[in-house]
């Protein structure tokens, strides 16, 4: 599975972009804390980074954020992206899986899913969402709550439909 930032890493540019402005628009203070880790991992002061031109930072926050050092920044953005921007999906997947949840929140997951369920919820996923962001989802979910379902990382590997770096 990827972790939060190899999936920066591995998205197309306008998904990661998306994150990152989503963000700016709407959770100023993680946008804030956002930008003083990259900052600090580039050896900077924020406001170095604060006066460049919106384009130009986020490309800068971008690259950064595809750092293994930048992991938890990176997991706390795509989290709060998700939570935010993409609770409906997230209800969706866990509906489909038949698992109770609270906008798209479980406190405990299954230790086992049937493959079945597994497939069903991610074609619902794919026909209602654009896959790039499915395919994140399904990283994300993964990786963050560390369930070991091997079809659902089978499916991550080897379906076309859940590749990323295709556009959104």
């Amino acid at each position: 599975m990827l972790t939060s930032h190899e999936l920066f890493g591995f998205m197309s540019p306008p998904l990661a972009l998306d994150i990152l402005t989503y963000t700016y628009e709407n959770d100023k203070p993680l946008y804030r804390a956002t930008l003083g880790a990259v900052a600090e991992a580039r050896k900077l002061r924020p406001v170095f980074l604060e006066r460049q031109p919106r384009p130009q930072r986020h490309a800068s926050m971008l690259a950064t954020l595809a750092r293994p050092a930048l992991d938890m920044v990176a997991g706390n953005l795509l989290r709060t992206w998700l939570l935010k921007k993409h609770k409906q999906m997230l209800g969706d997947f866990l509906d489909a899986l038949g698992i109770p949840h609270q906008e798209g929140v479980v406190e405990d997951l299954p230790a086992t899913m049937d493959n079945a369920k597994i497939h069903t919820a991610v074609d619902v996923l794919v026909g209602k969402y654009p896959p790039e962001v499915v395919a994140v989802y399904l990283h994300a979910f993964s990786e963050m709550n560390t369930v070991n379902w091997p079809d659902l990382k089978t499916m991550l590997e080897s379906d076309p439909r859940l590749q990323l770096g295709g556009g959104s």
